[in-house]
């Protein structure tokens, strides 16, 4: 994964999202869950979604965000 390397860094980072990877847009020290709002740690980044280019800050909170779109879809 493609990681900001300057532990200094602050503010939020702009990613972009692919399979099992993800590149630095604009370096940060965090990215903001989609769903909860709260900001994630670039190290504890490990769920996202490449077709909505959003960061999840766990499983759970994933799959919520799957089925909320999957029904989103269907209406």
């Amino acid at each position: 994964m493609h990681r900001p390397r300057n532990p200094m860094m602050t503010g939020e980072a702009v990613l972009r999202y692919s399979g099992g990877d993800f590149t630095v847009v604009q370096p940060g020290a965090y990215v903001t869950c989609a769903v909860t709002g709260k900001p994630i740690r670039m190290e504890d980044l490990r769920y996202w979604s490449v077709a909505r280019q959003e960061a999840y800050a766990g499983p759970d909170i994933a799959l919520q965000a799957e089925q909320q779109a999957a029904g989103q879809a269907q209406a």
